[in-house]
C-alpha cells in the first residue's frame, strides 16, 4: 500500500509505501510496478543509482537530463537524510522556476517523485547518507545539464551558507535559471 502525497506543485509527489515492522526489525515493498499503477504512477523506470554523501552539507545537484533522455526521477533515502528539492524548468507551467523542497530520511521512508522538465538535487543533513534512486532513461552524459543550486532567482532554502556547502567542480558551475536556454 502507497500513502501518495499532493506537493505545492501537483506533478512532484511524495510517496510513502508501507513498512512493517517488530522486534526484528522491518520489511517493506519499496517499489512495485503493479501498485504504483495502480496508485496511478505508470512508469516504466530502467536504471537504479546509489549515492553515498559521506559529509554534511554535500550538495548535488541541481541536475536533469534533456531530451530525448529526459528522466522521471524516484528518490529514497536507505540510510540518513536530505533535504531533496525538485525544480520546474517546464517553460509553459505556471509554477515554472518554482521549487518543492522535503526532507527525506531512513526515518520517514518517503519518496519524491521528480517529473521530466525538473532540475533535481539535494543537501545531506546527516553524516554517511545512502540516496537511491531509480530513473525512466539510462545515463547519457552528452543529455546532461546542470542548474545551479545557489541561484538567487530560485529562493532554496538549503539551510547552509554557501561557502559551507561541499560541492563537485562539476555542479559549481552550472548556469543560473535565467541563463539557461529553454529545454523543455
Amino acid at each position: 500500500m502507497l500513502k501518495i502525497e499532493a506537493t505545492d506543485i501537483p506533478d512532484v509527489k511524495i510517496i510513502t509505501p508501507t513498512k512493517f515492522g517488530d522486534q526484528r526489525g522491518f520489511f517493506s515493498e519499496v517499489y512495485s510496478r503493479r501498485s504504483y499503477v495502480e496508485a496511478g504512477v505508470d512508469l516504466d523506470f530502467v536504471q537504479d543509482n546509489h549515492a553515498l554523501s559521506a559529509i554534511v552539507g554535500t550538495v548535488r545537484g541541481l541536475h536533469f537530463q534533456s531530451p530525448p533522455f529526459a528522466q522521471h526521477k524516484l528518490v529514497r533515502v536507505a540510510r540518513g537524510r536530505i533535504l531533496d528539492v525538485a525544480v520546474d524548468l517546464r517553460r509553459s507551467s505556471p509554477s515554472f522556476g518554482m521549487h518543492v523542497g522535503t526532507e527525506l530520511s531512513a526515518e520517514n521512508w518517503r519518496q519524491l517523485l521528480v517529473p521530466i522538465g525538473f532540475a533535481h538535487g539535494y543537501v545531506v543533513l546527516e553524516p554517511d547518507t545512502e540516496v537511491l534512486y531509480k530513473v525512466t532513461e539510462y545515463y547519457a552524459p552528452r543529455y546532461e545539464h546542470g542548474l545551479a543550486w545557489d541561484d538567487p532567482a530560485l529562493c532554496i532554502n538549503w539551510g547552509i551558507a554557501s561557502n559551507r556547502a561541499i560541492l563537485s567542480d562539476k555542479d559549481r558551475k552550472h548556469p543560473c535559471l535565467a541563463d539557461l536556454p529553454t529545454i523543455f
